[in-house]
């Protein structure tokens, strides 16, 4: 319970005492390198996202890094619980935005520093601005920004992966950048098994080879999105039997 106090104490005041960087960041020149200007605007939340992590007292193994190529990309990632955000801010090594829902909004200055970040929400109850969002992040990603999406919806909380929004494909498809597939296992042991504050979790994140079959023509998107779901499915299984077989 006193880990998470000091967790939201830190969560809060280090957002308020961010706000003169999140002004200066808005205000970035023009005659900066685009590139150069998101690495500067990643570079606050990362260690964010680092030292959030370091509070829940958490492991965190990534794996594949080298698999990132340069330039834009769609990373896809399976969906377990509240903290695969903080886990892959603060751990992939490419300045990127999220797809998110547009819920998010309501928490209390994390939506500003999205909004520097390029994020996108997603409002899935209207149509037209869900179509807009979409649209808008195919337009990101044709100028240079990465974006993780995540296809299953909502979190699995420990369960199996499930079924795949095919989305992300389309936006990878329209936008012409590769998807970079992304396995997480274990965040749902911080929070979403733990009824009173949270738990030390044991969290792997595989980043696995980018995909590049939907670029190709006539491509059967829905068939591509199923087998990346299956890379990503098939690695977080064998990582949860790693487990198993290292606890007996």
């Amino acid at each position: 319970m006193i880990r998470t106090i000091v967790f939201f104490i830190y969560f809060f005041v280090y957002l308020v005492g961010s706000l003169p960087v999140l002004r200066k960041m808005k205000k970035l020149t023009s005659t900066l390198d685009l590139q150069r200007q998101r690495e500067m605007k990643h570079q606050l939340p990362k260690r964010w996202a680092r030292a959030l992590m370091r509070i829940t007292g958490s492991e965190i193994n990534v794996r594949g890094q080298h698999n990132i190529p340069k330039g834009p990309v769609l990373f896809v990632s399976n969906h377990q619980g509240n903290f695969d955000v903080p886990v892959l801010l603060g751990f992939i090594n490419k300045p990127f935005g999220f797809f998110s829902k547009a819920e998010v909004k309501k928490i209390p200055l994390v939506p500003r520093w999205m909004e520097v970040m390029e994020c996108v929400f997603i409002d899935r109850s209207n149509r037209k601005a869900a179509v807009q969002s979409l649209k808008e992040s195919v337009s990101l990603l044709k100028n240079g920004h990465s974006l993780v999406i995540f296809p299953e919806g909502t979190r699995s909380k420990g369960g199996p992966v499930g079924e795949f929004k095919t989305g992300g494909v389309r936006m990878a498809i329209e936008a012409g950048v590769p998807i970079v597939p992304i396995a997480i296992d274990g965040t749902y042991e911080i929070m979403e098994q733990s009824k009173f504050g949270f738990k030390k979790g044991h969290v792997t994140v595989t980043i696995l080879p980018p995909v590049r079959k939907h670029l190709e023509p006539s491509v059967n998107f829905k068939a591509v999105n199923e087998e990346i779901r299956q890379q990503i499915k098939q690695e977080v299984e064998l990582n949860e039997y790693k487990q198993n077989k290292s606890a007996s």
